[in-house]
């Protein structure tokens, strides 16, 4: 079985301190004396055989320990290095337990430096890995945020649109509702005008049915103006024909002036009132008349009686409108209702 060889005794042994050590009252243990080991390549060759791992987990421990320290520092420096640029907080290096990285530490390597370059580049890469994911994530955050203020943009720009249409929508219902309102109001006035003008109408054919009244009370329209007949001289019927008995009173329609009285052929017995504006009225086949020319008669005054002189088939006064005198009649009818009767 093979052994370890014994290690060599020290050449040098130290003397002993004489004397009292300086402001202290007796030995001290930390100043010494201690021993001095000088390294030889037989103390340090790496021993050979099964107890190789033994020598390793000894004094190539302490060896490893010292270079592993590097390597962290070398690895968090590269951390730190990485945690600014990217502006993030230093990453957090877990260490191993240093029996799982006994690998990384061979004795046959050239000296401590390899091991330290390998450590330092195990820190360097994760420290590059998480730079990376860090910029990544920077990069991913930056998008993002960009991406809301995009979103935001277009939402806002959604909203003002939104706002606007409404606005638009309120105004053209407003504008609606005013013209709707100035329409309603135009023909509320309108209306208003007409019930005013029709009652004004109204009031003054009142007050010129005081003025006008028919020629007789009691009566029946057989003949309208323009009726078509072989009877009448002109081809049709130039009067209104108000049909009563034999010596029915006549009244004048209105006050005026006596123009004609007498015998008028196919009109029998005839008298003529003339108005003030000129209009002549005639009253045609009376069985008799009751005034003269030139008398001067007030409304409602009795001028003569129904009769059946003249062309005719029954009793009844004939009644003719002449404008200005003018020699063709107008429809009766439709002058007596502008004068707020109605036959």
């Amino acid at each position: 079985m093979a052994s370890n060889r014994p290690a060599p005794t020290a050449p040098f042994v130290p003397s002993q301190r004489d004397g009292e050590p300086y402001g202290y009252g007796d030995q001290r243990t930390d100043e010494g004396p201690w021993e001095e080991w000088n390294p030889t390549e037989d103390s340090i060759r790496p021993v050979r055989g099964r107890h190789r791992v033994s020598k390793q987990r000894g004094g190539g421990l302490a060896r490893s320990s010292t270079v592993l320290g590097v390597g962290v520092i070398a690895a968090v420096g590269a951390g730190g290095m990485a945690s600014a640029n990217t502006g993030k907080p230093p990453v957090s290096i877990s260490m191993p337990d240093l029996p799982s990285i006994g690998h990384l530490f061979d004795d046959s390597s050239d000296g401590p430096s390899s091991t330290t370059a390998s450590l330092a580049h195990i820190g360097t890469a994760s420290a590059t890995d998480q730079g990376g994911s860090d910029a990544g994530e920077a990069l991913r955050n930056r998008i993002m945020a960009q991406a809301d203020r995009q979103q935001s943009q277009v939402d806002t720009k959604a909203t003002v649109a939104a706002v606007a249409a409404a606005e638009k929508q309120a105004d053209d219902a407003a504008a609606k509702a005013e013209k709707a309102a100035a329409t309603q109001a135009a023909d509320a006035k309108k209306d208003a005008e007409a019930a005013a003008a029709k009652k004004a109408e109204a009031e003054r054919l009142a007050k010129l049915a005081k003025q006008y009244t028919l020629p007789t009370t009691s009566y029946t329209i057989t003949g309208t103006f323009g009726q078509p007949g072989s009877m009448w001289s002109s081809g049709y019927h130039t009067g209104l024909d108000f049909a009563a008995p034999t010596g029915t009173l006549i009244h004048a329609i209105h006050s005026g002036k006596i123009t004609g009285a007498g015998w008028a052929g196919a009109y029998g017995y005839r008298t003529i009132l003339t108005l003030d504006d000129g209009t002549e009225l005639w009253f045609c086949h009376q069985s008799s008349i009751n005034v003269t020319v030139g008398q001067k008669v007030s409304t409602g005054q009795v001028i003569g009686r129904v009769g059946a002189t003249g062309n005719v088939t029954g009793p009844h006064v004939h009644v003719e409108v002449h404008p200005n005198g003018q020699a063709t009649a107008i429809d009766p009818m439709t002058w007596l209702r502008s004068k707020g009767l109605n036959p």
